[in-house]
């Protein structure tokens, strides 16, 4: 990428952005006007809302993507204002403090309540655009315009509906010029994207597509006859005769209604509205956003406030981000806001200088823009997606996208997410906690963990858990992941602690509370290894707890530890299960992968866990004075140590020459005697596959010969051995996967060439 910049941006973007800029005009010239007329308001306020979306809220809005303007979903608001304040101008006063309550909202982070819209609910919104899209679109296509372009209601101003509009274009209502135009646009559109040539040229192709329809329909014209399209067909701009003639199209707010309480009450209407499409409209197309940027919600609301008092001073509708204009933004290619405002730009010189020739675009042209655009929102991909997800995700989706398709907009979406808001509920009546069941140290924990919130509409399904829980069960209620329990919960949990838990013979500890709920944390259950534990457990005992620990780590359901309160439950003195002597190597750390706590096992660490004159001592501490029950050796795949050993005797070389270090010999001549020499002289021409498994199987018998060395070497320990008190086992932990593969069969140990020292 080149570095030329200008003030911060990167001029290899504007090409790309005025490319999408000019497509998403195209496609906005008619809506704006189309948006005017389904409103019941002056043409000429659907172009006026169309600039300042571009120039006014683009200029001001942290989104790359989000296009501002006229919203389809705020018509049937806009008509019954108008009609409920008497006037246009007094509507537009309403716009105006509707703006000022948008931005207020904004200041005060409003715009974080984004966060809290369901996928499901965002997804269906772009396929319903979609599936709106292509069946508005059609009869545009073929030449059918009675009802004005952006109109998106399944209800229609001419008293059809979306359907029963496409069934009269198949009953013969097509415009033969006009749709020549629409059949030969999608076919042009169709060709410009599969064609890597064309894909990749500078041209976009909408603006071949414009080109190609006022070319066809100059043709028509000078033809004449039926295939000559009409005014009704074309984007029908006001025209002025002169700059002062164009300044008369403007309307302005009449201030002399401020006292009508009417419109206040129209004023935080339109707030409400066009703050909560704008958010959604911003979820969507950031969700289109093939770089995956996160628009800022609150200065976008911000930025639609200035917008909307832009507009209530200047005879504009409301506007809000329009999940068509950003959805053919970024279909486009655009980069940054450029683009929205190279858009609001253009609409301005269409408006003001070339209105005339502007009004030679078919609407046809447009509308296959619209109808491919819509194709791609509403993808077969986008329906597999949502149903691979499971019902949870794929109902609410369906639900939002029928919703909007066969009511309007804004009604669709509130039906959406009711629908998730019930789906939420349900599933917090359901399963308000997480329930799992713990071996620890000192026994089995049923570890109970809240939810986030929990309020009373949880109290039924959290009175079940404690009614399930068998007698004598130890029992922990988390609540470290909570921010809100509702006081019936409260009471509820005390009652169990206090009384109902303990009559069953339940110890009931908890963790995690905040001080204002008056339940301090206390654990009634050892979750670290006691002296009590350490008396009366037995080496197979412990093995078994290290098997589950390392199945607990790899299948990722590790216990949920309070390593705080093992400090200071093992500050006054240590009583670990067991020595692991495993290798310096930084992917097996043992506590971690055997999922032990503080103070449950010695860890002696060593560069191919080889056993040394200072390890031996450390192991016959940890057995002959703590008392200890089990030894475990633990080695690993891909062992360096393994790999430089097998390395340095096929090449013949000592590890002083090759390093410089005078210490590794003694760790490299403890692992000698596990190299297959005939096997070793095979390494050059093994493959990297076959070296690897090798040292894998060299590593292994490192282990076994570890676990023969320190009953060979230790005379306490081979008594303690032979006595059955102390067990000493090998573990190969596999560095890919996570899991150890125990070594306990003792007929399975390879031969091994003696240790001088046993």
């Amino acid at each position: 990428m080149s570095d030329a910049r200008l003030s911060g941006y990167p001029l290899t973007y504007l090409p790309r952005d005025l490319t999408a800029g000019l497509v998403v005009f195209l496609v906005a010239l008619p809506l704006c006007l189309g948006i005017a007329l389904a409103s019941g308001a002056p043409l000429f306020s659907g172009l006026v809302s169309g600039i300042i979306g571009g120039i006014v809220v683009g200029s001001i809005s942290g989104s790359s993507t989000s296009v501002s303007g006229p919203a389809a979903g705020l018509t049937a608001i806009v008509i019954a204002q108008i009609a409920a304040l008497g006037s246009f101008e007094a509507f537009l006063l309403a716009v105006m403090l509707g703006g000022v309550i948008q931005i207020v909202l904004g200041i005060v982070k409003a715009g974080s309540l984004s966060a809290f819209f369901p996928s499901s609910v965002i997804k269906g919104l772009l396929a319903a655009i979609g599936v709106i899209l292509i069946l508005k679109q059609i009869p545009h296509v073929v030449g059918h315009d009675s009802d004005p372009e952006g109109e998106m209601s399944f209800t229609q101003p001419d008293k059809q509906n979306t359907f029963s509009e496409i069934l009269t274009v198949f009953e013969g209502d097509i415009h033969y010029g006009a749709a020549v135009v629409g059949l030969s646009s999608i076919a042009l559109l169709v060709l410009w994207g599969r064609i890597k040539m064309l894909k990749n040229s500078v041209i976009p192709g909408p603006l071949m597509v414009v080109l190609l329809g006022v070319s066809l329909h100059i043709l028509f014209q000078r033809t004449g006859g039926p295939w000559a399209i009409e005014a009704s067909h074309l984007v029908q701009i006001p025209v002025a005769e002169t700059a002062g003639d164009l300044l008369t199209f403007l309307k302005f707010p009449d201030f002399t209604q401020w006292a009508n309480p009417a419109i206040y009450v129209a004023a935080a209407t339109i707030a409400i509205v066009a703050s909560l499409e704008t958010l959604l409209n911003l979820e969507a197309v950031d969700k289109l956003d093939p770089e995956n940027r996160n628009s800022p919600s609150s200065r976008e609301l911000i930025a639609q406030g200035v917008g909307n008092v832009t507009a209530g001073m200047i005879g504009g509708l409301p506007v809000t981000s329009v999940i068509v204009r950003g959805s053919v933004n970024v279909n486009a290619g655009a980069k940054t806001k450029v683009s929205c405002i190279f858009h609001g730009v253009l609409l301005l010189i269409s408006v003001a200088l070339i209105p005339v020739y502007m009004n030679m675009i078919p609407l046809a042209a447009l509308a296959a823009i619209l109808l491919v655009t819509g194709f791609k929102l509403a993808s077969p991909a986008l329906f597999r997606q949502m149903w691979s997800e499971g019902r949870y995700q794929f109902l609410p989706f369906m639900i939002t996208l029928l919703s909007i398709v066969f009511t309007d907009l804004l009604i669709g979406i509130l039906i959406g997410l009711g629908v998730s808001l019930l789906f939420i509920l349900n599933s917090s009546l359901r399963q308000p906690i997480r329930r799992i069941v713990e071996t620890h140290a000192g026994g089995d924990v049923l570890h109970v963990e809240l939810a986030n919130q929990v309020s009373f509409l949880n109290r039924a399904a959290l009175d079940t858990v404690f009614n399930d829980a068998p007698p004598g069960t130890n029992m922990l209620i988390d609540a470290s992941g909570t921010d809100y329990i509702d006081p019936d919960i409260l009471s509820l949990i005390q009652e169990f602690k206090d009384k109902i838990g303990p009559a069953r013979g339940m110890k009931v500890s908890l963790r995690g509370f905040r001080k204002k709920y008056q339940l301090n944390d206390e654990i009634q259950f050892a979750d670290y290894s006691t002296r009590e534990l350490k008396d009366r457990i037995t080496p197979d005992q412990v093995l078994q707890i290290l098997r589950e620990g390392n199945e607990r780590f790899y299948t990722g359901n590790r216990l949920s530890r309070d390593l705080g309160h093992q400090v200071n439950a093992t500050a006054g003195e240590q009583n670990p299960l067991a020595v692991v002597l495993s290798c310096i190597d930084s992917r097996v750390p043992a506590e971690l992968v055997l999922d032990l706590g503080i103070g449950d096992i010695f860890s002696v660490r060593v560069a191919g866990n080889v056993i040394g004159n200072k390890s031996l001592g450390s192991i016959e501490y940890g057995v002959a004075v703590v008392g200890v029950k089990l030894v475990l050796v633990l080695g690993h795949t891909r062992c360096g140590a393994v790999t430089s050993t097998v390395e340095l005797m096929c090449e013949d070389d000592n590890a002083l020459q090759v390093t410089g270090c005078s210490h590794l010999e003694s760790i490299v001549n403890e692992i000698v005697p596990c190299v297959d020499e005939e096997t070793c002289s095979e390494i050059p021409r093994m493959s990297q596959d076959e070296k690897e498994r090798f040292i894998d199987e060299t590593a292994r018998r490192n282990v076994c010969r570890s676990v023969y060395e320190i009953k060979a070497r230790s005379e306490v320990l081979r008594n303690l051995v032979d006595a059955g008190k102390v067990m000493v086992v090998g573990a190969l932990y596999d560095v890919k996967s996570g899991k150890m593969e125990f070594l306990t069969d003792p007929s399975a140990e390879p031969e091994y060439e003696q240790s001088p020292q046993a």
